[in-house]
Order: structure tokens, then sequence, then C-alpha cells
């Protein structure tokens, strides 16, 4: 029979104590046995539990003697701390509150991933335990005497459990049971600490560039929302700083990436970058954005791996998004680091705005839509002709200008099953075109136009709960005036797809609409089976009354009739998807295509695409473009998986990209090779091969979370 006794009374572990102002929590004692000696010691005997606090304990036999104050435990002992710290120990003698005391034949566990086996641990006041003659891993260990796969040993490691530390006296790291280094003192984080200052795992960087570097990044934590990582890279080549600071705020948070360095592809010369982000709430649902990306030259991201942009974007914003409204003001500036591009032509600093609203008036229905838009771009250059590029863009143009739109739109549903979408309203727009001779100042329009779209979707139900739904659509539509004569700045490229077929404008901006009548036909299928079998499939056309001569031959809208757009994605059961878009005209020549296909499997994915772009001088594209990228993960095994990437440009008959990696993941460790080539060159940047290796020991950071291999023993 089991007996429960609470030491409030007669017995109680913490009432022997001294008197003190606050009373410490009752003990609780569960044994299947428990009676008291004639020289007054408790003993309690099979299966017994303890708990005191937080602290709870599991032994054969428990002897109190109320004289000393002590326990003595024999084992098999399990004394856990909370979730996070369990001791495991053959014998022990503690004092009476569990917090002082020696254990022999112990080992700490510490959030189920890394263990100490030591001859004896002594407790001291309950924040710190000091493991004699110690080995330490967070790997699995067999009973058949094989060492583990790493592990440190040391005379002495002493666990501080309020600050989360492990301190090691004379450590031997090893692998196998191999020695490879000694440390005579050494600091690690207990895997409880999710934060704290000290060296994070290093890794090994070679580049056909910069040769074989190292990088030893050190992590300083300067308060509980702030932190700074440093990472020194060196290498035969380059001599690097690399910085990240991040910081968290009640309302936000800001992070900033950068390096600094001196190498041998530009002796002489500092090189750096700096990119930060921002985010933050503000008062009334506003929210502030900002990045911030900049760099020394136009090879230097490329070269080191921080990025492969080829435009950098700085931006604040300040936007609130509400059911009804929306509004946003922004400020952007644009940095090329592309070889055939020069900033000073470019409208690198803008401006840009915008207002929307809706409001649903109950008089005469619908839904009312206002909107306004703000913008202005300048270029650093203050030549107001075309300078000796063939761009036939003046150099120095600068551009502002406000557009406003007034829209009312109605939805009929028809008794016969068809809807009609009604949509009246007018456009107006100021602009300011300045340093171009060949255009004048101010300009202004008022724009008024019309559609009434109609669709008569049908659906049908088959078996399983297989649904179909087929959908002709079809639209007609009016936009009044003549274009203003002024140059095209911001609708340089146009995309028509599945999105604006029923789209009165199709330019992405506002110093661009289409006029006089048009129309738009077009058929939508679906195909949605629970089991997973989905189909969508949308065809289009535009017909117009009068070709619009600011649309490219290859946008697939020039002329009075467009091209015919196609769109469709499938997908199944088994994991496999495919996406894909195009137009193409009456000879079924394309202008533009592309195709996605993905497959999900039990071991892994992968996936490719395909793009074609025909040459279009109107577009800044002298060639055609075609191209073919392919991607895949494979899961070897349990621990081993293997991941590839490939780029092809089938246009120049040469490889673009290459990528290879393998990744070695179990319960202990973390081993990653990476290997990428880029075959490109340019005036500033050379092809060339980089080499990544990492290793990383689990068990001295907070658990991720991820799922990982754990290795079995051998029967």
């Amino acid at each position: 029979m089991r007996l429960v006794l609470a030491f409030l009374a007669l017995i109680s572990l913490p009432a022997l104590l001294a008197a003190q102002d606050a009373p410490p929590a009752a003990a609780v004692l569960v044994a299947d046995q428990v009676f008291i000696t004639h020289d007054r010691t408790l003993v309690a005997q099979g299966n017994v539990e303890a708990f005191q606090g937080t602290t709870r304990i599991r032994a054969q036999s428990i002897r109190y003697s109320r004289q000393t104050g002590a326990l003595i435990i024999e084992g098999p002992i399990v004394l856990s701390e909370g979730d996070d710290t369990v001791i495991l120990a053959d014998a022990a003698q503690l004092d009476q509150d569990l917090q002082t005391g020696l254990l022999t034949g112990a080992r700490l566990i510490l959030d189920q991933q890394l263990q100490l086996a030591a001859v004896q641990i002594n407790r001291v006041e309950g924040r710190y335990s000091q493991l004699y003659k110690t080995a330490v891993t967070s790997c699995k260990i067999c009973d058949d005497g094989e060492a583990p796969l790493w592990q440190i040993r040391a005379k002495r490691v002493v666990h501080d459990q309020l600050e989360q530390q492990l301190f090691f006296d004379e450590a031997q790291f090893r692998i196998k049971n191999i020695p490879v280094f000694y440390l005579p003192r050494l600091r690690l984080p207990d895997p409880t600490l999710d934060r704290a200052t000290g060296f994070l795992t290093p890794s090994i960087r070679t580049t056909s560039q910069l040769g074989t570097g190292l990088k030893i990044p050190y992590f300083i934590k300067i308060g509980d929302r702030r932190d700074l990582t440093v990472t020194p890279y060196l290498s035969s080549s380059t001599r690097t700083l690399e910085l990240r600071y991040r910081q968290a705020y009640r309302t936000g948070r800001i992070e900033f990436n950068g390096a600094v360095s001196r190498d041998d592809e530009r002796p002489g010369k500092t090189r750096a970058y700096l990119f930060g982000s921002g985010h933050f709430d503000l008062a009334r649902d506003y929210k502030l954005d900002f990045a911030i990306e900049t760099t020394s030259d136009r090879a230097y991201l490329t070269e080191y791996g921080y990025s492969g942009k080829d435009r950098l974007t700085s931006e604040l914003t300040v936007s609130r998004a509400r059911r009804d409204q929306y509004v946003r003001a922004s400020l952007f500036n644009f940095e090329s680091l592309r070889d055939n591009e020069n900033n000073d032509t470019l409208p690198t600093l803008v401006l840009d705005g915008e207002y929307q609203r809706r409001y649903f008036p109950a008089s005469m229905g619908g839904e009312f839509r206002v909107a306004l838009q703000a913008h202005s771009h300048r270029r650093t250059s203050d030549l107001s002709i075309d300078g000796p590029d063939p761009d036939l863009i003046v150099d120095g143009r600068d551009v502002a200008r406000i557009n406003g739109e007034v829209d009312w739109l109605r939805r009929l549903t028809l008794q016969s099953g068809v809807v009609a979408d009604f949509r009246v309203g007018a456009n107006f727009g100021f602009f300011d075109i300045t340093q171009d001779s060949t255009f004048a100042q101010n300009h202004s329009d008022f724009v008024p136009h019309a559609a009434l779209a109609l669709r008569y979707p049908m659906v049908r139900r088959g078996r399983n709960g297989v649904v179909q739904t087929l959908e002709p659509v079809a639209q007609l539509g009016w936009i009044g005036g003549d274009r203003l004569v002024i140059p095209n700045e911001e609708s340089t490229r146009v995309e028509f797809d599945e999105g604006n077929l029923l789209a009165l404008s199709r330019f992405p901006r506002p110093d661009r609409r289409e006029r006089h009548g048009i129309a738009a036909v077009g058929l939508n299928w679906s195909r949605i089976d629970p089991a997973g079998w989905d189909a969508h499939i949308t065809v289009g056309q535009v017909l117009r009354e009068k070709a619009d001569p600011a649309f490219t031959n290859t946008s697939g809208l020039a002329g009075t009739s467009s091209d015919l757009l196609l769109a469709g994605q499938i997908k199944t059961a088994n994991g496999l998807s495919l996406t894909g878009r195009s137009i193409f005209d009456k000879e079924f020549k394309f202008s533009k295509a592309e195709l996605r296909g993905d497959w999900d499997f039990a071991r892994g994915s992968m996936g490719g695409s395909y793009v074609w772009l025909d040459a279009d001088p109107a577009e800044a594209r002298p060639q055609d473009i075609s191209e073919i990228s392919l991607d895949g993960l494979y899961k070897i095994s349990s621990a081993w998986s293997a991941s590839a990437d490939y780029r092809f440009d089938i246009a120049d008959d040469r490889s673009a990209t290459a990528g290879f990696g393998l990744t070695y993941n179990n319960e202990c460790v973390t081993v990653d090779l990476s290997v990428n080539r880029r075959y490109s060159s340019s005036t500033s940047v050379e092809p060339s091969t980089n080499i990544g290796f990492n290793i990383g020991l689990r068990g001295f950071a907070a658990s991720t979370g991820k799922e990982r291999y754990v290795r079995s023993c051998r029967n």
C-alpha cells in the first residue's frame, strides 16, 4: 500500500529548517513503505518519490536523520529540476531541501540534449553542480562500449543553473576516442540558454578569387533586446570584418548587416557594404518600414557572396491599411550595379505616395472608390538632352505627377445566372517635366471611362465531391480623350496575364493609359477534387478599336487584336504541380512563355522552370532570353541529404550557375558542405567557384525545434 505524507506537522523536510520570513512550500513524500526507526530515522522504501517546490526525486529508498538533517538516498536515482535539468545517480547524500549534497555515479542531462557523465556531482545551494572526471556529449551513447561521435573530457565541470553556463577545467575535445585539441579553460552555454556572449560555430569558405578563408563569429549580448555579432574573415587574399547588429523595441525591430574588407582584388582600397531594415508600429495603425542597401563597388556583394542583387533599393515608407482605406508615402533611392547602366542617368531618387478609399452608398448601391497618387523621380545628371549613350532617353529628365481616379462599381446577378459588373468613372493627371528640351514642362488631362463585364458561371458536381466550373467572360469598355505627348518613364514593361484580362488599362503606371473602345473575351475552367487533383485554365484575348503604338511587339497587346493568352495550373495528389503562362499569335509563335514544375515526394523534392522572351529593343532586350533552371533535394538516408541547383542559358548555349550541397544531421552534429559555381562574367564580376564547409555541435545552443535523426544502437 502506497502512502502519501505531507510533512506539515509531525515530519516535514522544510519544517526542520530554521524559521524564515517566508515559509517554504510543503514537501510531499510518496512510497510503498514508510516507517521510523528507534533512533528516529525516517525510512521510505519502494518506488519512493519526493517533491519540494520544482525539485522532484525518485529513488529506491530514502533515509532521513532528524539529528543531522541529511538524506541518504539509494538508487537508481532520478533528480529533476523543472523541465530542463535531470540528474541520474547511483547513490546520493543531500540536505533536507534537496539543494546541497553529493551524488555518485551520476549523469546530468540538460534540456534532453546534453548529457554530462561524472564520477560524482556536488550540488551547492541548488544553483551549482560540480562534476568531477566528466565526459560531455549530446550524442547517443550505447551500451556496447563504443565511444560517442564526439565528446569533451574535463577534470571538472561546473554548471551554473542560474546563469545557464558550463565552465570546464582542463577540457579535451575528442572525436570518437581520439584527442583533437586541449583547452585549459572553456566556457559554453547550456542548451536552455537562448542568447549568451561567446563564439558561434566557425565556417570555412573557399573561392577561386579570395582563396581559402576561415570565419569565426563572436556573439555579443548587449542586453535582453540588443546584440552584436562580429565575424573576422581571414584568408590569403582578404582581411574582412563582418558585423550584424539587432535590436528589438516594444513596437518594432531593426537589423543591420555589413562588412569592411581589404583584399588583393582591389589593392589599397577599402571595400564595404551595409544592408539594414526595420519595422515599427506607429500610433493610429500606421506602420513604418525602412531599408538601407549600399556597397562600395559593383562586384563586392557577388565576390563575397553577400547578395546576388544587381540593383539596390533603399526606402522609407509610412503606411496604413484598414478595411476601406489605404494610405502610403514612400521615399526610394535606387542604385544599379549593372555594367551597362549609369546611375547618373537613371531615376535614382523617387518619391511615391497613394491614397485609396472605398464607400458603400445605400441610396445608389454598389461601391464608390476614390484614389489619389503622387509621384516624383529625378536623375542626378543635369543634361537636358540625350548624351552619347544610344538609349534615346534624355539624361537629366525629371518628372513629377499627380493622378486621381473616381469609380462607381455595381454588380448584378440576373435571373438567368449571368453576372453583370458595371463600372463608370474618370481619371485626371497633372505632369511636370523638367530638364528635357524635347517636351513642354506642364501637361494635364481628364479621362472618362466606362465598362460592362458579363460572366456566366456554370458548375457541375460529380462523384466523390469533384466540382467543375466553366465561366465564359466578356467585357466592353471605353476610355475617352487622347494621350498626352509626354515621355514613357514608368510603363516601359507591360505584362499581359490572367490578372489584367478585364482591366481598362494594362499599363503598370498612370503615365500611360489605353484609349478608345476595348473589348476582352475569355474562358475560365477549373476542376477541384477533394482527393487532391486540381486544375485551372484561363484563355483570353483583347480586341481594341485602334492599335496602341505604346505597346511593344513582345507585350502581346500590339495591334487591334492581342495575342492569345493561355495560363493554367495542375496539381495532383502525389505532390506534382505544373504552372505555366504564355502569349502567342495566330501562327502559334510565342513571344513570352514561362513554365514551372514541382514534385514533392516522400524522400525529397525536385523542380524546374523554363522562361522564353523574344528580343525587343523597346524593352532594352537586344537578344532572345531562353533559360532553364533545375533544383532538387533528396534525402539519402535518415541523416544524409543532398541538394542541387542548375541554371542554363539556352540562348547563349552556356551554363549560368550551378550548385551542390551535402548535409549530415543527427542528434549531436550537423555538417554542411556546399559548392557553387557562377559562370557569367562582366567588366566588374568574374566567373568564380565558392566552397563552403560548416560543422555545428548540438547541445550548446537553444533547441531549434526542428526534427533531426537520432541514431539507434546496434543489437
